[in-house]
């Protein structure tokens, strides 16, 4: 895309989905975070540090400045309360390095993770699924009194009645067309099952 330098920003439902960084031609990179997410002496753990030792995988500290934009969109569509401090460093720096003048990937299975990288204008691939079709904003509402709250709301009664808040898409627009980002990734891509789960 207008000659950007492709590189992948990659999650931990990446690592867990088996992907690994030497197989693929581009740049790989993540937070240190991912790497405690993922379960000491498993494979996606070995794998994770021999990336790092073998220099395939770039470990960087997003801004803070990013740390918030990515923290903002989040609380912007309600996904805030479903992705980890490791997740929100992943696509801080995703938009770090987009700032920088990269086409970054975000490499990602998890549903809200791609939720709020389709707000950030950000490219995502899926390894496992399909990925979404819609980028969802959410409220949270009472289904007792109907009471509704914003979507970076901290709470999870209801202030009026006290029951359980839920939530629902209150905007659902189809993601934008996004291709996939290497050889070996088309290959997966192909092996998904036309069947697979495919999003929210």
């Amino acid at each position: 895309m207008d000659g950007k330098r492709k590189v992948l920003v990659i999650d931990t439902s990446a690592f867990i989905s088996g992907f690994d960084p030497s197989a693929v031609n581009e740049e790989a990179y993540s937070v240190s975070r991912v790497g405690d997410e993922l379960l000491e002496g498993s494979i996606m753990k070995m794998r994770f540090n021999a990336s790092i030792e073998s220099g395939r995988l770039k470990l960087i500290n997003p801004s803070v400045k990013c740390i918030d934009i990515a923290k903002e969109a989040s609380r912007e569509v309600g996904d805030i309360g479903s992705l980890s401090e490791a997740d929100i460093e992943v696509l801080a720096l995703a938009v770090q390095l987009k700032d920088r003048g990269y086409e970054a990937v975000v490499l990602t299975d998890d549903y809200s993770m791609q939720n709020v990288a389709e707000k950030l204008e950000l490219n995502f691939t899926p390894l496992a699924n399909l990925g979404i079709r819609y980028h969802l904003s959410w409220i949270y509402y009472c289904p007792a009194c109907g009471r509704k709250y914003p979507p970076d709301q901290k709470i999870t009664l209801c202030e009026n009645c006290g029951m359980q808040l839920k939530r629902k898409p209150v905007k659902k627009l189809p993601v934008r067309k996004r291709g996939v980002s290497s050889p070996a990734l088309e290959e997966r891509e192909e092996t998904k099952k036309p069947n697979a789960p495919g999003g929210r």
